[in-house]
Protein backbone atom coordinates (compact mmCIF):
# COMPACT_ATOMS: atom_id res chain seq x y z
CA UNK A 1 0.00 0.00 0.00
CA UNK A 2 1.31 3.47 -1.04
CA UNK A 3 1.94 6.46 1.61
CA UNK A 4 -0.37 8.68 1.98
CA UNK A 5 0.16 12.04 2.45
CA UNK A 6 -2.19 14.68 3.55
CA UNK A 7 -2.38 18.35 3.85
CA UNK A 8 -1.16 20.62 6.72
CA UNK A 9 -3.47 23.30 8.21
CA UNK A 10 -4.03 25.10 11.38
CA UNK A 11 -0.19 23.33 12.42
CA UNK A 12 -2.03 19.86 11.50
CA UNK A 13 -1.53 16.86 9.20
CA UNK A 14 -5.16 16.44 7.72
CA UNK A 15 -6.90 14.56 5.05
CA UNK A 16 -8.89 16.61 2.36
CA UNK A 17 -12.62 17.18 3.38
CA UNK A 18 -13.12 15.21 0.19
CA UNK A 19 -12.17 12.17 1.27
CA UNK A 20 -10.11 11.46 -2.20
CA UNK A 21 -6.54 11.06 -2.67
CA UNK A 22 -4.32 11.17 -6.25
CA UNK A 23 -1.87 9.98 -7.70
CA UNK A 24 1.81 11.09 -8.10
CA UNK A 25 3.82 8.36 -10.63
CA UNK A 26 7.62 8.53 -11.37
CA UNK A 27 7.93 10.07 -14.98
CA UNK A 28 10.50 7.90 -15.99
CA UNK A 29 8.89 4.65 -14.77
CA UNK A 30 4.81 5.22 -14.73
CA UNK A 31 4.50 2.09 -13.34
CA UNK A 32 6.31 3.01 -9.86
CA UNK A 33 3.57 5.04 -7.71
CA UNK A 34 5.57 8.15 -5.28
CA UNK A 35 2.65 8.40 -3.09
CA UNK A 36 -0.98 9.18 -2.71
CA UNK A 37 -2.14 13.21 -2.01
CA UNK A 38 -4.82 14.46 0.16
CA UNK A 39 -7.09 15.67 -3.15
CA UNK A 40 -8.88 18.88 -2.03
CA UNK A 41 -11.46 21.21 -2.54
CA UNK A 42 -12.89 24.77 -1.83
CA UNK A 43 -13.72 23.57 1.53
CA UNK A 44 -10.05 23.17 2.24
CA UNK A 45 -8.99 26.18 0.77
CA UNK A 46 -11.45 27.78 3.30
CA UNK A 47 -10.31 26.08 6.49
CA UNK A 48 -6.32 26.80 5.26
CA UNK A 49 -7.32 30.46 4.59
CA UNK A 50 -8.86 30.93 8.11
CA UNK A 51 -6.24 29.45 10.11
CA UNK A 52 -3.71 31.87 7.90
CA UNK A 53 -5.75 34.88 9.44
CA UNK A 54 -5.79 33.57 12.44
CA UNK A 55 -2.18 33.18 12.13
CA UNK A 56 -1.15 36.02 11.21
CA UNK A 57 -2.21 37.91 14.20
CA UNK A 58 0.09 37.19 16.04
CA UNK A 59 3.10 36.20 13.74
CA UNK A 60 3.00 39.61 12.64
CA UNK A 61 3.74 41.18 15.70
CA UNK A 62 6.83 38.56 16.09
CA UNK A 63 9.88 40.72 15.79
CA UNK A 64 11.26 40.16 12.30
CA UNK A 65 14.98 39.04 13.25
CA UNK A 66 12.90 36.21 15.54
CA UNK A 67 10.87 35.18 12.24
CA UNK A 68 13.98 34.75 10.28
CA UNK A 69 15.89 32.78 12.31
CA UNK A 70 13.09 30.21 11.96
CA UNK A 71 13.26 30.68 8.41
CA UNK A 72 17.09 30.24 9.24
CA UNK A 73 16.67 27.11 10.89
CA UNK A 74 14.50 25.30 8.09
CA UNK A 75 17.27 26.55 5.71
CA UNK A 76 19.88 24.34 8.35
CA UNK A 77 17.35 21.25 8.03
CA UNK A 78 17.81 21.73 4.79
CA UNK A 79 21.18 21.18 4.26
CA UNK A 80 20.71 17.80 6.68
CA UNK A 81 17.90 16.76 4.18
CA UNK A 82 19.18 17.75 0.79
CA UNK A 83 20.19 14.43 -0.37
CA UNK A 84 16.87 12.90 0.54
CA UNK A 85 14.70 15.32 -0.97
CA UNK A 86 16.81 15.43 -3.84
CA UNK A 87 16.16 11.73 -4.83
CA UNK A 88 12.64 12.14 -3.60
CA UNK A 89 12.54 15.04 -6.21
CA UNK A 90 14.19 12.96 -8.99
CA UNK A 91 11.81 10.10 -8.58
CA UNK A 92 8.44 12.63 -9.59
CA UNK A 93 9.56 15.24 -11.56
CA UNK A 94 12.50 13.21 -13.21
CA UNK A 95 15.05 15.63 -13.61
CA UNK A 96 18.71 14.48 -12.93
CA UNK A 97 19.87 13.76 -9.59
CA UNK A 98 22.71 17.00 -10.06
CA UNK A 99 20.00 19.16 -11.12
CA UNK A 100 17.53 17.78 -8.02
CA UNK A 101 20.63 18.52 -5.63
CA UNK A 102 20.46 22.15 -7.47
CA UNK A 103 16.93 22.81 -6.41
CA UNK A 104 17.16 22.05 -3.04
CA UNK A 105 20.31 23.65 -2.98
CA UNK A 106 18.55 27.01 -3.72
CA UNK A 107 16.08 26.90 -1.69
CA UNK A 108 18.99 26.80 1.35
CA UNK A 109 20.31 29.48 -0.46
CA UNK A 110 17.16 31.45 -0.30
CA UNK A 111 16.71 30.76 3.16
CA UNK A 112 19.77 31.86 4.69
CA UNK A 113 20.20 35.08 2.41
CA UNK A 114 15.88 35.57 3.27
CA UNK A 115 16.74 35.17 7.21
CA UNK A 116 19.83 37.90 7.00
CA UNK A 117 16.64 40.21 5.88
CA UNK A 118 15.16 39.67 9.03
CA UNK A 119 17.70 42.78 10.16
CA UNK A 120 17.83 44.70 6.79
CA UNK A 121 14.25 45.48 6.50
CA UNK A 122 15.19 48.73 5.45
CA UNK A 123 13.17 51.79 5.35
CA UNK A 124 14.08 55.51 5.31
CA UNK A 125 14.65 58.24 7.31
CA UNK A 126 14.20 61.55 6.06
CA UNK A 127 14.89 65.08 6.86
CA UNK A 128 11.02 67.02 7.10
CA UNK A 129 10.49 70.96 6.39
CA UNK A 130 9.21 71.53 9.86
CA UNK A 131 10.83 71.93 12.95
CA UNK A 132 11.05 69.54 15.93
CA UNK A 133 9.43 66.86 13.64
CA UNK A 134 10.43 63.54 12.37
CA UNK A 135 10.06 61.35 9.04
CA UNK A 136 10.44 57.88 8.54
CA UNK A 137 8.90 55.25 6.00
CA UNK A 138 8.74 51.46 7.62
CA UNK A 139 7.96 48.19 5.38
CA UNK A 140 4.96 46.23 7.03
CA UNK A 141 3.43 42.70 6.22
CA UNK A 142 0.62 42.35 3.61
CA UNK A 143 -1.35 39.36 5.51
CA UNK A 144 -2.65 35.95 4.09
CA UNK A 145 -0.65 35.25 0.83
CA UNK A 146 -1.70 32.00 -1.78
CA UNK A 147 1.45 30.57 -3.03
CA UNK A 148 0.61 29.12 -6.35
CA UNK A 149 4.01 26.96 -7.88
CA UNK A 150 5.09 24.74 -10.75
CA UNK A 151 6.71 21.29 -10.62
CA UNK A 152 9.73 22.53 -12.13
CA UNK A 153 11.25 23.94 -9.58
CA UNK A 154 9.39 22.06 -7.02
CA UNK A 155 10.97 23.04 -4.02
CA UNK A 156 13.30 26.54 -5.20
CA UNK A 157 10.30 28.21 -6.58
CA UNK A 158 8.19 27.63 -3.29
CA UNK A 159 11.33 29.31 -1.22
CA UNK A 160 11.89 32.24 -3.30
CA UNK A 161 8.48 33.19 -2.24
CA UNK A 162 7.54 31.91 1.21
CA UNK A 163 10.88 32.13 2.84
CA UNK A 164 10.54 35.85 2.06
CA UNK A 165 6.63 36.06 2.63
CA UNK A 166 7.14 34.71 5.88
CA UNK A 167 10.33 36.85 7.23
CA UNK A 168 8.28 39.85 6.27
CA UNK A 169 5.37 39.03 9.04
CA UNK A 170 3.10 37.51 6.27
CA UNK A 171 1.40 33.61 6.58
CA UNK A 172 0.83 31.64 3.77
CA UNK A 173 -1.87 29.12 1.96
CA UNK A 174 0.71 26.77 -0.27
CA UNK A 175 -0.90 25.43 -3.38
CA UNK A 176 2.25 22.76 -5.50
CA UNK A 177 1.39 21.66 -9.02
CA UNK A 178 -0.14 17.83 -8.53
CA UNK A 179 3.21 16.49 -10.23
CA UNK A 180 5.71 17.56 -7.49
CA UNK A 181 2.87 17.33 -4.38
CA UNK A 182 5.90 15.14 -2.40
CA UNK A 183 8.91 18.02 -2.38
CA UNK A 184 5.57 20.64 -1.19
CA UNK A 185 5.28 17.84 1.57
CA UNK A 186 8.63 17.92 2.12
CA UNK A 187 9.21 21.56 2.55
CA UNK A 188 6.30 22.69 4.40
CA UNK A 189 7.33 19.45 7.19
CA UNK A 190 10.99 20.92 7.41
CA UNK A 191 8.99 24.86 8.65
CA UNK A 192 7.41 22.75 10.59
CA UNK A 193 10.23 20.83 12.31
CA UNK A 194 11.85 24.29 12.22
CA UNK A 195 8.90 25.97 14.85
CA UNK A 196 6.98 28.06 12.34
CA UNK A 197 3.75 28.30 14.62
CA UNK A 198 0.36 27.08 14.08
CA UNK A 199 -1.59 28.50 11.08
CA UNK A 200 1.42 30.39 9.49
CA UNK A 201 2.20 27.80 7.05
CA UNK A 202 -0.48 25.81 5.36
CA UNK A 203 -0.55 23.38 2.35
CA UNK A 204 -3.46 22.35 0.56
CA UNK A 205 -3.01 19.99 -2.49
CA UNK A 206 -4.90 19.48 -5.17
CA UNK A 207 -6.17 20.63 -8.94
CA UNK A 208 -5.96 24.14 -10.04
CA UNK A 209 -9.78 24.52 -10.37
CA UNK A 210 -10.66 22.75 -6.97
CA UNK A 211 -7.85 24.25 -5.22
CA UNK A 212 -5.84 27.13 -7.19
CA UNK A 213 -9.09 28.82 -8.37
CA UNK A 214 -10.90 29.76 -4.54
CA UNK A 215 -7.62 30.11 -3.10
CA UNK A 216 -6.96 33.06 -5.07
CA UNK A 217 -10.36 34.36 -5.54
CA UNK A 218 -10.45 34.20 -1.85
CA UNK A 219 -11.63 37.33 -0.06
CA UNK A 220 -9.60 37.04 2.90
CA UNK A 221 -6.13 36.51 0.37
CA UNK A 222 -4.44 39.86 0.58
CA UNK A 223 -1.88 38.88 -1.87
CA UNK A 224 -1.07 36.08 -4.49
CA UNK A 225 2.25 35.27 -5.83
CA UNK A 226 1.97 32.84 -9.11
CA UNK A 227 4.74 30.89 -11.03
CA UNK A 228 3.05 29.34 -14.62
CA UNK A 229 1.97 30.01 -17.70
CA UNK A 230 1.27 33.36 -18.92
CA UNK A 231 -2.24 32.50 -20.38
CA UNK A 232 -3.06 31.46 -16.32
CA UNK A 233 -1.34 34.12 -14.81
CA UNK A 234 -3.35 36.45 -17.07
CA UNK A 235 -6.59 35.29 -15.14
CA UNK A 236 -5.25 35.62 -12.09
CA UNK A 237 -3.97 39.21 -12.96
CA UNK A 238 -7.64 39.76 -14.02
CA UNK A 239 -9.04 38.56 -10.91
CA UNK A 240 -7.09 40.16 -8.25
CA UNK A 241 -7.53 43.50 -9.99
CA UNK A 242 -11.21 43.33 -9.83
CA UNK A 243 -10.46 42.78 -5.67
CA UNK A 244 -7.42 45.12 -5.45
CA UNK A 245 -5.15 42.60 -4.47
CA UNK A 246 -1.24 42.60 -4.36
CA UNK A 247 -0.02 39.97 -7.11
CA UNK A 248 2.84 38.85 -8.44
CA UNK A 249 3.65 36.95 -11.76
CA UNK A 250 6.92 35.14 -12.90
CA UNK A 251 4.98 33.80 -16.13
CA UNK A 252 6.69 32.22 -19.69
CA UNK A 253 9.50 32.94 -21.88
CA UNK A 254 11.08 32.32 -25.51
CA UNK A 255 15.02 32.61 -24.44
CA UNK A 256 17.71 33.17 -26.69
CA UNK A 257 21.18 33.02 -26.93
CA UNK A 258 23.09 35.54 -29.49
CA UNK A 259 26.33 33.86 -30.77
CA UNK A 260 28.53 36.46 -32.44
CA UNK A 261 31.05 35.91 -34.90
CA UNK A 262 34.34 36.75 -32.47
CA UNK A 263 32.70 34.21 -29.72
CA UNK A 264 34.64 31.37 -28.33
CA UNK A 265 32.47 28.57 -29.87
CA UNK A 266 33.09 25.76 -27.78
CA UNK A 267 31.80 27.74 -25.19
CA UNK A 268 28.53 28.78 -26.72
CA UNK A 269 28.15 25.16 -27.72
CA UNK A 270 28.47 24.00 -24.26
CA UNK A 271 26.19 27.00 -22.88
CA UNK A 272 24.13 26.40 -25.27
CA UNK A 273 23.03 22.28 -24.94
CA UNK A 274 23.12 22.95 -20.64
CA UNK A 275 20.84 25.99 -21.45
CA UNK A 276 18.45 23.98 -23.81
CA UNK A 277 18.15 20.20 -22.55
CA UNK A 278 18.84 20.83 -18.49
CA UNK A 279 15.26 19.84 -16.99
CA UNK A 280 14.42 18.35 -20.56
CA UNK A 281 14.35 22.05 -21.52
CA UNK A 282 11.14 22.54 -19.12
CA UNK A 283 12.25 25.51 -17.65
CA UNK A 284 11.13 29.21 -18.18
CA UNK A 285 14.52 30.23 -18.58
CA UNK A 286 15.40 27.62 -21.16
CA UNK A 287 17.78 28.32 -24.26
CA UNK A 288 14.69 27.75 -26.91
CA UNK A 289 16.70 29.65 -29.74
CA UNK A 290 20.40 30.31 -30.43
CA UNK A 291 20.56 32.91 -33.00
CA UNK A 292 24.11 32.51 -34.86
CA UNK A 293 26.00 35.50 -36.78
CA UNK A 294 26.12 33.81 -40.68
CA UNK A 295 30.11 33.97 -40.57
CA UNK A 296 29.87 31.01 -37.93
CA UNK A 297 26.85 29.42 -37.62
CA UNK A 298 27.89 26.08 -39.99
CA UNK A 299 30.60 25.26 -37.44
CA UNK A 300 28.72 26.21 -34.37
CA UNK A 301 25.57 23.95 -35.57
CA UNK A 302 28.10 21.18 -36.50
CA UNK A 303 29.80 21.29 -32.98
CA UNK A 304 26.02 21.28 -31.54
CA UNK A 305 25.08 18.75 -32.79
CA UNK A 306 27.86 16.34 -31.92
CA UNK A 307 27.30 17.57 -28.75
CA UNK A 308 23.66 17.04 -28.30
CA UNK A 309 23.92 13.35 -29.64
CA UNK A 310 25.91 12.03 -26.66
CA UNK A 311 23.89 13.03 -24.53
CA UNK A 312 22.57 10.47 -22.31
CA UNK A 313 19.03 9.97 -22.01
CA UNK A 314 17.48 8.28 -18.80
CA UNK A 315 15.97 8.00 -16.09
CA UNK A 316 17.41 10.45 -13.55
CA UNK A 317 18.63 8.34 -10.32
CA UNK A 318 20.70 6.58 -13.15
CA UNK A 319 24.49 7.53 -12.50
CA UNK A 320 25.91 9.31 -16.16
CA UNK A 321 22.09 10.00 -17.04
CA UNK A 322 22.17 13.81 -18.59
CA UNK A 323 18.87 14.12 -19.75
CA UNK A 324 15.53 12.88 -18.03
CA UNK A 325 12.37 12.55 -19.01
CA UNK A 326 9.42 14.91 -19.29
CA UNK A 327 7.31 15.56 -16.26
CA UNK A 328 3.79 13.68 -17.86
CA UNK A 329 2.17 12.65 -21.09
CA UNK A 330 0.76 16.04 -21.63
CA UNK A 331 4.05 17.65 -21.42
CA UNK A 332 5.38 14.85 -23.98
CA UNK A 333 2.28 15.59 -26.22
CA UNK A 334 3.16 19.14 -26.64
CA UNK A 335 6.28 18.65 -27.33
CA UNK A 336 5.67 16.42 -30.06
CA UNK A 337 3.42 19.00 -31.67
CA UNK A 338 5.74 21.78 -31.78
CA UNK A 339 7.96 19.20 -33.58
CA UNK A 340 5.28 18.40 -36.09
CA UNK A 341 4.70 22.21 -36.32
CA UNK A 342 8.60 22.76 -36.99
CA UNK A 343 8.75 20.58 -39.70
CA UNK A 344 5.09 21.62 -41.52
CA UNK A 345 6.51 25.57 -41.08
CA UNK A 346 9.74 24.29 -43.12
CA UNK A 347 12.09 23.86 -40.35
CA UNK A 348 15.15 21.36 -40.82
CA UNK A 349 15.29 18.99 -37.75
CA UNK A 350 19.28 17.66 -38.02
CA UNK A 351 18.92 15.47 -35.10
CA UNK A 352 16.34 14.28 -32.42
CA UNK A 353 12.60 14.49 -32.74
CA UNK A 354 11.29 11.47 -31.69
CA UNK A 355 10.43 9.02 -28.48
CA UNK A 356 13.25 7.12 -27.92
CA UNK A 357 12.17 3.33 -27.99
CA UNK A 358 12.90 -0.04 -26.10
CA UNK A 359 13.87 -0.80 -22.74
CA UNK A 360 13.28 1.58 -20.14
CA UNK A 361 12.20 4.09 -22.34
CA UNK A 362 9.20 1.97 -22.86
CA UNK A 363 7.68 2.78 -19.27
CA UNK A 364 8.66 6.78 -19.27
CA UNK A 365 7.69 10.46 -20.91
CA UNK A 366 10.88 10.19 -22.53
CA UNK A 367 11.60 12.63 -25.64
CA UNK A 368 15.00 12.70 -27.40
CA UNK A 369 16.54 16.38 -27.60
CA UNK A 370 16.21 18.24 -30.58
CA UNK A 371 17.49 20.92 -32.97
CA UNK A 372 16.26 22.56 -35.96
CA UNK A 373 18.10 24.78 -38.22
CA UNK A 374 16.51 27.16 -41.23
CA UNK A 375 14.61 28.76 -38.48
CA UNK A 376 13.00 31.73 -39.08
CA UNK A 377 12.51 34.47 -37.11
CA UNK A 378 8.67 34.45 -37.15
CA UNK A 379 8.02 30.54 -37.18
CA UNK A 380 5.90 29.59 -34.23
CA UNK A 381 8.52 27.24 -33.08
CA UNK A 382 10.72 30.62 -32.77
CA UNK A 383 7.99 32.26 -31.46
CA UNK A 384 5.86 30.15 -29.05
CA UNK A 385 7.42 28.83 -25.75
CA UNK A 386 7.33 24.97 -26.16
CA UNK A 387 8.61 24.27 -22.09
CA UNK A 388 10.69 21.23 -23.64
CA UNK A 389 13.92 19.59 -25.27
CA UNK A 390 14.06 21.54 -28.69
CA UNK A 391 16.34 24.20 -29.35
CA UNK A 392 16.16 26.53 -32.78
CA UNK A 393 18.78 27.67 -34.80
CA UNK A 394 18.38 30.93 -36.29
CA UNK A 395 21.12 32.90 -38.55
CA UNK A 396 21.71 36.76 -38.25
CA UNK A 397 24.43 38.74 -40.13
CA UNK A 398 25.50 41.49 -37.57
CA UNK A 399 24.90 42.32 -33.40
CA UNK A 400 21.70 44.79 -34.65
CA UNK A 401 20.18 42.19 -36.88
CA UNK A 402 20.59 39.53 -33.61
CA UNK A 403 19.67 41.96 -31.06
CA UNK A 404 16.23 42.30 -33.15
CA UNK A 405 15.54 38.72 -33.91
CA UNK A 406 16.02 37.89 -29.81
CA UNK A 407 13.53 41.24 -29.30
CA UNK A 408 11.19 39.81 -31.12
CA UNK A 409 8.82 37.83 -28.70
CA UNK A 410 5.88 38.58 -26.79
CA UNK A 411 8.25 37.35 -23.97
CA UNK A 412 11.18 38.77 -21.83
CA UNK A 413 12.71 36.63 -19.36
CA UNK A 414 16.25 35.96 -20.02
CA UNK A 415 19.09 36.37 -22.54
CA UNK A 416 22.66 35.48 -23.03
CA UNK A 417 25.42 36.63 -25.40
CA UNK A 418 28.83 35.13 -26.32
CA UNK A 419 31.34 37.41 -27.44
CA UNK A 420 34.59 38.53 -26.54
CA UNK A 421 34.02 42.54 -27.99
CA UNK A 422 33.63 43.80 -24.65
CA UNK A 423 31.21 47.12 -26.18
CA UNK A 424 29.22 44.24 -28.31
CA UNK A 425 28.54 42.65 -24.70
CA UNK A 426 27.62 46.10 -23.06
CA UNK A 427 25.45 47.71 -26.25
CA UNK A 428 23.31 43.98 -25.76
CA UNK A 429 23.15 44.38 -22.18
CA UNK A 430 21.81 47.60 -22.80
CA UNK A 431 19.70 46.59 -25.74
CA UNK A 432 18.12 43.62 -24.77
CA UNK A 433 14.15 43.54 -23.44
CA UNK A 434 14.69 41.11 -20.93
CA UNK A 435 14.83 40.49 -17.10
CA UNK A 436 17.90 38.67 -16.94
CA UNK A 437 21.64 39.49 -19.32
CA UNK A 438 23.91 36.76 -19.45
CA UNK A 439 27.37 37.66 -21.11
CA UNK A 440 29.26 34.42 -22.36
CA UNK A 441 27.14 32.55 -20.12
CA UNK A 442 23.64 30.38 -20.44
CA UNK A 443 20.19 31.62 -20.19
CA UNK A 444 19.77 29.37 -17.36
CA UNK A 445 21.70 29.40 -13.91
CA UNK A 446 20.09 32.53 -11.68
CA UNK A 447 21.67 33.80 -8.08
CA UNK A 448 19.13 34.43 -5.18
CA UNK A 449 20.71 37.35 -4.33
CA UNK A 450 19.75 39.14 -8.05
CA UNK A 451 15.85 39.78 -8.82
CA UNK A 452 14.54 37.45 -11.10
CA UNK A 453 11.48 37.90 -13.25
CA UNK A 454 11.24 39.39 -16.70
CA UNK A 455 9.32 42.07 -18.91
CA UNK A 456 6.59 41.93 -21.66
CA UNK A 457 4.49 38.69 -20.92
CA UNK A 458 6.99 37.11 -18.96
CA UNK A 459 5.19 38.55 -15.80
CA UNK A 460 3.77 41.99 -14.29
CA UNK A 461 6.85 44.14 -13.10
CA UNK A 462 6.97 42.38 -9.91
CA UNK A 463 10.38 40.68 -9.19
CA UNK A 464 11.74 37.17 -6.92
CA UNK A 465 14.88 37.06 -5.03
CA UNK A 466 17.02 39.60 -3.86
CA UNK A 467 16.39 42.83 -2.11
CA UNK A 468 13.56 43.20 -4.60
CA UNK A 469 11.42 40.44 -3.41
CA UNK A 470 10.36 43.23 -0.25
CA UNK A 471 7.97 44.69 -2.28
CA UNK A 472 6.29 42.07 -3.10
CA UNK A 473 5.54 41.10 0.55
CA UNK A 474 5.53 44.37 2.30
CA UNK A 475 3.77 47.60 2.43
CA UNK A 476 5.11 50.64 2.68
CA UNK A 477 3.95 53.09 6.21
CA UNK A 478 5.53 56.49 6.43
CA UNK A 479 5.63 57.98 10.21
CA UNK A 480 5.40 61.72 10.76
CA UNK A 481 6.48 62.47 14.54
CA UNK A 482 5.57 66.02 15.90
CA UNK A 483 7.26 66.62 18.95
CA UNK A 484 6.76 70.68 18.58
CA UNK A 485 3.25 70.69 20.69
CA UNK A 486 1.85 72.95 18.54
CA UNK A 487 -0.12 72.98 15.08
CA UNK A 488 2.11 72.60 11.90
CA UNK A 489 0.51 72.39 8.63
CA UNK A 490 3.13 71.35 6.01
CA UNK A 491 3.56 73.25 2.54
CA UNK A 492 1.62 76.03 4.38
CA UNK A 493 3.72 77.47 7.66
CA UNK A 494 7.17 76.36 5.93
CA UNK A 495 6.21 78.78 3.31
CA UNK A 496 5.62 81.90 5.45
CA UNK A 497 7.67 84.88 6.01
CA UNK A 498 9.50 85.15 9.11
Amino acid sequence: MSEKYMNFIGGEWVAASTGKWFENRNPADRTDLVGLFADGDARDVEAAVAAAARGFETWRLLPAPKRAEIVLRAGERLVERKEAFARDMTREMGKILDETRGDVQEAIDTAFYAAGEGRRMFGDTVPVELPDKFGMSVRCPVGVFAIVTPWNFPMAIPSWKIFPALVCGNTVVFKPASDTPLSAVNFVRTLADAGVPPGVVNLVTGGGRAVGSPLVEHPRVRGVSFTGSTEVGRTIAEGAGKRLKRCSLELGGKNAQLVLEDADLDLAVDGAVWGAFATAGQRCTATSRAIVHERVISTFTERLVARVERLKLGPGLDPGTEMGPLVNEGQLKTVEHYVRVGLDEGATRITGGERPGGGAFEKGWFYEPTVFTNVRPDMRIAQEEIFGPVLSVLRCGSLEEGLAILNGTAYGLSSSIYTRDVSKAFRAVREIEAGIVYVNGPTIGAEVQLPFGGVKDTGNGHREAGRAVLDVFTEWKSVYVDYSGRLQRAQIDSRKEA
